[in-house]
Formats: structure tokens, sequence, C-alpha cells
């Protein structure tokens, strides 16, 4: 058995590989970025392959810069965006056309000729009809390219999320299988049977056997062809970068909450082995499948997290760079009454409102470039903050905890922000790449590599705690004035 995991990290923005030692500790990394496209107004996409050799590409740099070959990997564990949608021709290899990201607003108007079936689909799938997901998204494929239509009729398509599809090319086609978190992000699989439904394939046109074979979290799914990494390695666990992420927080027990503040920010709270049905605009979805049990999850999406910092480097040029932004922020004591509200790929929960563009408002000439980048910053903590909400209204239960990570946790006004804001305790913990750690996790149970979770739990790190210092009539207000904002939107 190899000393090290080897952690699959195919992200919005990038692709990395890390790998981890028996502490939880990170050896060493390697990233690179990929190619955004957007076709047009409200499309995003990315080139299969260059997902696949970016992946490879840093897994072979990563096991260089920690000095170990693949005989020193115990196994692989595989997280990922997830929703995104690619499909590919089983005889060839190649994708019929580029990944369409989970971010890409092009299928609102299938969803729109849907919306009878939105009880339904709801009901099956825990989710909310919306373009978020990938079923409209294989359809549009299906209707838009030229061909691809007949060719899955004939079973010669397959569909998969970016982690089918990095499974498939690591076992040069051997393996076409999907975990249980990632499937039900689909809107075509029934979290309560654990099947595709056939009742939604049918009714979006969708041939099943383009679909991959579900599977559980933690299981040793095949071996990578020995000529990509110098020799074969377990693949052996994967996961949807969230719920990897509430892995990775150890989110083990009922009520653990997890935020993950990446591309997106992402909101989990276990919800054990009953899955709860929303009244307050979230997403009922698997939180993982392992040794036979699925432990389910609540979860609330925000859309524009740490690309709203992005907008502000790259098309505002406000900032040269993300980390800046806690010094630059900390510049003002307030946002001069600005509020940002990014609904810049439509609002996600707990409003779904997917046709929705976003605004500044509240602007007048005292307004200053800090100001401004003060308010993305609070319109981030502002978002996450209805989710909390919704998830104490459903669970019942108050939030005294939120665990967090994703690239922009390590800003300190951000988080302290957070704590005021939503008023509870926010947890960072030492190593923030959770959703990497997670996989990992994942992997070395299936493997033997931990022992169980109490093992995982004794390998812990430090944390950063950030408790609430703002009083209630403040908080109040600004709440209020984010409020009347996202109002502006919801006429």
């Amino acid at each position: 058995m190899g000393n090290y995991i080897l952690a699959f990290d195919a992200g919005t923005t990038s692709e990395r590989a890390i790998v981890f030692d028996k502490n939880s500790a990170i050896v060493s990394v390697a990233q690179k970025e990929i190619t955004q496209y957007y076709p047009h107004k409200g499309w995003v996409e990315h080139d299969p392959m260059e997902l696949w050799s970016s992946q490879l590409g840093v897994a072979v740099e990563a096991m260089s810069l920690a000095g170990i070959e693949a005989a020193d990997v115990d196994s692989i564990g595989i997280t990922n965006q997830r929703e995104t949608t690619i499909v590919w021709d089983k005889n060839t290899g190649l994708p019929i056309y580029n990944a369409i990201v989970w971010q890409c607003r092009r299928t609102a108007s299938i969803c729109e000729t849907l919306s009878s079936y939105r009880e339904m689909i709801r009901e099956k799938t825990g989710l909310e009809l919306d373009p978020y997901f990938s079923a409209t998204k294989i359809k549009w494929i299906l209707d838009n390219v030229p061909g691809a239509r007949d060719k899955a009729d004939a079973g010669q398509l397959l569909f998969g999320t970016v982690e089918t599809w990095m499974i498939w090319k690591l076992t040069k086609g051997a393996r076409h299988i999907t975990d249980l978190s990632n499937a039900s992000r689909t809107m075509l699989f029934n979290i309560h049977t654990l099947t595709w439904d056939r009742e939604i394939c049918d009714l979006l046109d969708i041939p099943m056997s383009m679909l991959p074979t579900p599977v559980e979290n933690s299981q040793i799914y095949g071996e990578s062809a020995k000529d990509y990494l110098g020799g074969p390695i377990r693949i052996a666990g994967a996961a949807g970068d969230q719920q990897a992420a509430l892995f990775g927080q150890k989110c083990f027990q009922k009520g653990d909450i997890k935020n993950t503040y990446g591309t997106g920010c992402f909101l989990l709270m276990n919800t054990g082995r009953d899955p709860i049905t929303s009244e307050n605009g979230l997403v009922t979805t698997i939180g993982w499948g392992k040794g036979g049990e699925i432990t389910y999850a609540l979860e609330g999406s925000v859309f524009m997290g740490g690309a709203l910092i992005q907008w502000l480097r790259d098309e505002l040029r406000l900032i040269n760079n993300a980390p800046e932004t806690e010094e630059l922020a900390s510049k003002v004591d307030n946002t001069n009454g600005c509020y940002i509200v990014p609904a810049f790929t439509g609002l996600g929960a707990p409003y779904w409102k997917p046709e929705a563009s976003g605004i500044i408002c509240g602007l007048t000439r005292g307004v200053n470039r800090y100001h401004i980048i003060r308010a993305a910053l609070d319109a981030i903590t502002y978002q996450v903050n209805d989710i909390v909400d919704a998830m104490k209204k459903d669970s019942h239960n108050p939030v005294s905890a939120i665990r967090v990570d994703g690239g922009a946790s390590v800003n300190n006004y951000l988080m302290q922000m957070q704590s005021n804001i939503s008023n509870v305790s926010v947890i960072r913990p030492d190593c923030v790449e959770t959703t990497a750690l997670g996989a990992a996790y994942l992997a070395g149970l299936a493997t033997g590599f931990w022992k169980d979770e109490e093992d995982i739990l004794n390998s812990s790190a430090g944390d950063t705690i950030f408790n609430p210092n703002m009083d209630a009539k403040q908080r109040e207000e600004l709440i209020k004035g984010w409020t009347d904002s996202v109002g502006i939107l919801l006429k």
C-alpha cells in the first residue's frame, strides 16, 4: 500500500492535483487554469479534451513535485465541478460538443416548457427545475448538434459529468460510472430509489443507454491505465465538489454545516439518513453513499462567489488580484450605502430567478473604488446568509457555526463579515483544500488507508474561529438594505 493519496480536483476555473499524506497534510499541489468559453450571452462552455489533458498534466506534476511514483500512491480520489455536462462518442472517445458548464443558462426556455412537471421533478430528484442542472443541457446537445439525436438513439453516445469523463479517460473506456452525489445533481436521478428515472428521461427524450452506472462514493472503481501516471493506480473515491467538501470538513454528524467559497458559494447541511424536502428554496441532494448507507444533505447555491471577485479584477479592473480585496475593503468603514446584487447568471437559492441580471444600487457621488470592492465582498455574505436563514427554517434547528473552505475563505474581512451578518461562528480549518481532501478521504476509506471516520477525525489540524462582533441594530439595517436591493430584481 502506498503512503499517499492523489486527489484530482477538476474545478470550474482550474484543474488541480494534490498529494496528501496519512496525516491529511498537503505534500504537493499542481494547478492549471482552464479556458472559459462564452459563445453567447449567458452561455458558458469548457473544452472536455482540455479538462482531461490539464488534469492529467497536473497529476503528473504533483507526483513529480512530491518526488513519488505510482507505486507510492495508495489510490486516486476525484472531485469535480458538478452538473457540467459532457456528451461523447463511445467509439471514437471524442466529445461531440463542448462541455456545457453548470453556470450556463441557455436552457432556460426548455425549463419553461417543463413548468407543469416542476413538482414531479422536485419530488423525485430533490432539485428545482432549473438550467443549472445537467438534464436540460443533455437535451440541448441532442437537439442542436447535427447527428447527435440519431447517434444517441443508436446507443453510440455517452453522457457524463466531469468525474465520469475523468474515470472513463483514466481507464481508457473500461468504466462508465458516476458516483451517487454527482448523479443526484443531474435532475435525472431518483434520490429515493437510487436509480435513473425513466419518466424524466422520456420527458426530455434522453436515451437511458447514454447514462453511466451509479456507484457509491467510496469504493474501488478500477485502475488508471499504467501509461498515464507511470503505473496503474487504484481509483477509489469520487464526489461532486460540494459533497466532497462536506466530507472533507468532517461534517459526519446530522446538522453539521459547511460553506465553500469557490466560483460560487455552496452551503450544505448533513441531514442524516432521511432527505428533507425544502419549503424555502433549497434543494435536497445526496451527500454520499458509503458502506450501503446514504447520507442526505440540504443545499443552497450562490452562483456568484469568487467569480464576483474575478469580475472586479478582469472586467472592472478595480483590483490586481483577489487577495488585495481584504486590505482595500478595510480602507473604508462601510459601503457608503452601495449594494451589489450579482445576478450575472440569474439568482440561485432561495430565489431561483434564472432570468435576473445583476445590479449595483445605492450609488452616490461619494461612492469610490473601495466602497465597491467592499460591497462585492459583502454581497457574498448576504447571499450566503439568505441560505442560512432558509436552512434554519427547513431543518427547524438553530445554526451556531459554519465550517468554511475554498479560495475566498482565506480573506479575513470576508469571514468576519460573514460571522457578523449570519450571527454565527465561522470556523476555518488550517487546510482550506477540503474539497480535494474529501475526495482523498473517500478514496482512502475504500482502500483501508484510513481505517474509519474516527481515524480521520484524529488527523485533524487546527482551526481559526471568527465570532460575531456587530450589534443587532446594525446587522438588521444592513440586511434590510440587501433585501430591498434584491427586491428590485424580484418585482
